[in-house]
C-alpha cells in the first residue's frame, strides 16, 4: 500500500475531537464515506470519467486517514490516483482542493447540527455562512463575477468558443465562476487567465462550486483557485445566483437546462420583477439550432414572458462581454439604490420549492406536477426537479443505483409539454450532451403523455 502524508495550507489546521470522530465515521452521522468520495474525485481531477460508480470501482483500495498530532492536522492518503502526483509529489492545486473539501464538509456538518435550517431565510443564511467561511467574498469589489453554465460534454468547436468568451470577459476585468468541471466550465476560465495576464490582473478569481453528488462527474479543473463544496444541488444553485452578478449559459445537457430553469423560475417571481440580472445564452453560430430548441421549449412551458429575462447571442464573444459589462453597471446601480451588498445578492427572493432538497426517488419523479395550470415560476420549479432527477440518474451514485434496482424514472404531464420535453432530451442524446464524448448513453427516464 502506497501512502502519502498531506498537511494543510490556510485555515483548517486543527479539528475538535468531535469533528475528527465524525469524519472518521465513529459517531452517528459519520462523514467518512462522504469525505472519501469527494477526496477521490478531487484527486482524480483531469481523468476522463463522469461516472461516480465507475470512479469508485476504479479505486477500491483508496483510503483516506485523518491523523492528529502535536503539530496539528494531517491527511494520510493510501493508494491515491497517480494523476494527482508529479514525481511523487502531490500537485499543489489538488492539495488545496483536498482541504477545501475537508473545510466545507466539517463546517456544513457542524452548522446543520447546531442550527438546522427551518425557513427559507435560514437556508439563505446557511449558503451565506458557507461562502463566508470559505473566504469567498470581496467586500470592496465592484460587481464583476460572471457565472458560466454549460455542459461538461461539448465538442471542440463549442469548447473553443467558451474560451474566447472567457477571454473577452477577462479583458474587461471580470472574474469567472463555474461548476468547476471540464468543458464549458473550464473553457471560460482558461480564456480569462490569458486575458487577466494581458491586463496584469493578479487578484483574479476562478471559483468552482460543486456538491458531493456531482463532484465525481465534474471534478475540479486545474484552473479553479477557489473550490467550494455545497451540501446539495439546491444550495449550490443558490450560491451561484447569490454570489454571481450575471450569468452566461453555453450549450449543455440536462444539467444546464436545470440551471436555466432554476434561474428563470426565480427571475419570473413577481417579487423579483425590478431586480436586474444579466443573463445571456450564447454559443458558436453552429449551435444556433440548440438555442432555438431551448428557446422554443421555454416559450411552450413558461410562456413568452420568460424570454424577456435573457438574450441569445450567436457567435459573437465580444458582444457577449460588452453586454455583460453593461449589465454589471445596472447591477451596481441597483444595489447602491437598494442598499444591497455587492458581494451577496440578499435582495433576490427565492421560494422554498427552489431551496428544499429534492430527492430523485421513483415516487418523487412520478409525483412531479408537470402541468401548465399553475404559475409559470412554479412550473419552472417542477421542471427543474425533473431535470435534476435525470442528472442524478445519469451520473450520481445514488441515482444510478436506484435506476439499476427499480428501472427507469417516469415523468407524467401535459401531452404537448411531454412531447416538447421528449424532443429536447432526444436532441441532447443525439448531440452527445448526456455523457462525455466517446461514451454511450443509456436513458434513465421514460416520459408518459
Amino acid at each position: 500500500m502506497t501512502s502519502t502524508v498531506v498537511r494543510p495550507t490556510g485555515r483548517l489546521e486543527v479539528l475538535s475531537q468531535q469533528e475528527a470522530e465524525r469524519l472518521r465515521g465513529k459517531s452517528a452521522g459519520g462523514l467518512a464515506t462522504l469525505l472519501r468520495n469527494c477526496a477521490l474525485a478531487v484527486l482524480n481531477s483531469g481523468s476522463p470519467i463522469d461516472d461516480s460508480q465507475h470512479l469508485l470501482q476504479q479505486h477500491p483500495d483508496f483510503e483516506l486517514e485523518i491523523a492528529e498530532e502535536h503539530r496539528g492536522l494531517k491527511l494520510i492518503l493510501h493508494n491515491a490516483p497517480e494523476v494527482a502526483f508529479v514525481d511523487g509529489e502531490l500537485i499543489e492545486g489538488i492539495r488545496q482542493h483536498l482541504f477545501a473539501v475537508l473545510r466545507d464538509i466539517v463546517y456544513v456538518s457542524s452548522e446543520i447540527v447546531s442550527h438546522p435550517p427551518e425557513s427559507g431565510q435560514d437556508l439563505t443564511n446557511l449558503v451565506f455562512d458557507i461562502l463566508r467561511n470559505a473566504r469567498t467574498f470581496r467586500l470592496a469589489q465592484d460587481p464583476n463575477l460572471v457565472v458560466c453554465w454549460g455542459g461538461h460534454s461539448i465538442g471542440r468547436e463549442e469548447y473553443d468558443y467558451t474560451k474566447v468568451v472567457g477571454h473577452e470577459l477577462g479583458l474587461r476585468a471580470m472574474d469567472i465562476c463555474t461548476g468547476c468541471g471540464p468543458g464549458a466550465m473550464k473553457g471560460p476560465m482558461k480564456g480569462a487567465t490569458i486575458a487577466h495576464a494581458k491586463q496584469r490582473i493578479r487578484r483574479n478569481r476562478y471559483i468552482g462550486i460543486s456538491e458531493p453528488g456531482i463532484i465525481a462527474a465534474e471534478a475540479p479543473n486545474p484552473i479553479v483557485n477557489q473550490l467550494i463544496i455545497m451540501p446539495d444541488i439546491e444550495k449550490r444553485l443558490e450560491a451561484f445566483v447569490r454570489l454571481g452578478h450575471g450569468i452566461v449559459v453555453f450549450p449543455g445537457g440536462v444539467g444546464t437546462a436545470e440551471e436555466l430553469l432554476y434561474l428563470l423560475g426565480i427571475l419570473m417571481h413577481p417579487k423579483n420583477a425590478n431586480i436586474p440580472f444579466p443573463l445571456i445564452l450564447t454559443g458558436p453560430k453552429e449551435s444556433a439550432d440548440y438555442f432555438e430548441q431551448i428557446d422554443a421549449f421555454i416559450r411552450l412551458a413558461l410562456g413568452d414572458r420568460a424570454t424577456e429575462h435573457y438574450q441569445i447571442i450567436h457567435g459573437d464573444p465580444e458582444a457577449v462581454a460588452q453586454s455583460m459589462k453593461s449589465g454589471m453597471q445596472q447591477v451596481k446601480d441597483h444595489r447602491r439604490l437598494a442598499r444591497d451588498a455587492f458581494y451577496y445578492n440578499w435582495d433576490l427572493h427565492i421560494d422554498q420549492p427552489f431551496q428544499q432538497p429534492f430527492a430523485p426517488t421513483h415516487e418523487n419523479m412520478r409525483s412531479l406536477n408537470l402541468h401548465r395550470d399553475q404559475p409559470a415560476h412554479e412550473l419552472a420549479a417542477q421542471l427543474r426537479r425533473a431535470f435534476s432527477g435525470i442528472v442524478a440518474g445519469n451520473v450520481k451514485e445514488a441515482g444510478m443505483r436506484a435506476i439499476a434496482e427499480h428501472g427507469l424514472f417516469e415523468l407524467r404531464g401535459d401531452a404537448d409539454l411531454m412531447a416538447a420535453l421528449d424532443d429536447l432530451l432526444a436532441a441532447f442524446v443525439h448531440q452527445g450532451r448526456m455523457k462525455l464524448p466517446g461514451t454511450e448513453y443509456t436513458p434513465c427516464y421514460r416520459l408518459v403523455r
